[in-house]
């Protein structure tokens, strides 16, 4: 039977079996063979910290409130995950049983969905690689939003796979990418991926400033402490491009000192929609396209990134080791091909 990974309660996570979805029109079966783990998003359902979880979300309004209403999501939280690919195996077009695809169906080992929700790994590219097409967009998507220019200073703050691949892809922009992050290991890594500079979080905004401080900063830790220190790196009129998800309440953020005497521009990027002003040329489609047509050209190689390549069974251990932030694992990937369908 196929199985799906769910979170049961906070730090409680397993995986169960579930029926076999029949097929409808229009849809295809796709078993999976990798599924990687998002350390951000998915640590907040794992945490419990998530306001799905704590608040109501009106999608009308837009707002989360704490009305007497029950939150938008409870435990059981079943299949999360945006970093899947697998191949088709039941389709009502022939031709494509066998295709190698790429999407978001979550930890599980199979799923029906609507056959315009998948897309062809590139030729030529590892599977593997393909899996980080969506983390992979939401660090492009932060790189657009900072509007970094030929030549400019960047400081990314927050070295895990999301910052690690911002950092890449702006190395390929032509910019000169402070990396900053309190684990030596992601640090050594940013260097590898084309830094000019890797400092530990503590006093990074003075040693930046001696640099002649950051044109634009990237926040990607999700760290309020790190999003000040992010602000106190950029120069006067300076952009900061806040790109993690943040959690409770702001503890270390003091919006009364550099942010404005320095009159410092806060952007937002989020992966629901892109920077406004680009919104006529690019879409998520293109976000993703263009970050695996990087990743297929050799510019950028997600797969060094793999720390820890486990078995579906092994995913209680997966979260621990990213809930406990051992400084020797970056991305997990579950290999749905470890064990038998």
């Amino acid at each position: 039977m196929p199985r799906v990974v769910q979170f049961t309660g906070a730090r409680q996570v397993d995986i169960t079996e579930v029926p076999t979805e029949p097929l409808a029109a229009g849809q295809i079966r796709v078993r999976t063979r990798y599924s990687g783990i998002s350390a951000g998003t998915e640590l907040t359902a794992y945490r419990g910290t998530n306001p799905y979880l704590t608040r109501t979300w009106d999608a009308d309004r837009r707002l989360f409130t704490t009305a007497s209403s029950a939150p938008s999501q409870t435990y059981p939280v079943v299949g999360w995950g945006y970093s899947e690919v697998g191949e088709i195996v039941e389709a009502e077009d022939p031709a494509r049983i066998g295709e190698q695809v790429w999407g978001i169906w979550g930890h599980r080992s199979e799923a029906v969905l609507p056959a315009e929700k998948v897309r062809p790994i590139p030729s030529g590219l590892d599977p593997l690689a393909a899996a980080f097409a969506r983390v992979g967009a939401v660090a492009l998507n932060a790189v657009l939003s900072a509007d970094v220019h030929l030549g400019e200073r960047v400081a990314v703050f927050g070295q895990g796979v999301i910052g690690l691949l911002a950092t890449r892809l702006l190395r390929c922009s032509g910019a000169e990418v402070v990396a900053v992050d309190t684990i030596a290991q992601r640090r050594d890594k940013a260097v590898e991926f084309g830094a000019a500079h890797a400092l530990d979080g503590a006093g990074a905004a003075e040693r930046v400033r001696e640099l002649g401080g950051a044109d634009v900063a990237i926040d990607l830790s999700g760290s309020y402490r790190a999003l000040h220190e992010a602000i106190r790196t950029v120069v006067v009129g300076g952009r900061v491009v806040a790109a993690g998800f943040y959690q409770d309440e702001g503890v270390g953020l003091r919006l009364g000192e550099e942010f404005h005497h320095n009159r410092i521009e806060l952007v937002s990027s989020q992966i629901g929609g892109v920077p406004p002003t680009l919104s006529g040329r690019w879409d998520q489609d293109r976000l993703n396209a263009t970050f695996l047509r990087q990743c297929a050209d050799g510019a950028v190689d997600p797969t060094a990134l793999v720390t820890h390549l486990l078995a579906p069974s092994e995913v209680e251990q997966a979260y621990r080791l990213l809930d406990e932030g051992a400084p020797d694992v970056l991305q997990i990937v579950l290999d749905f091909g470890q064990e038998p369908s």
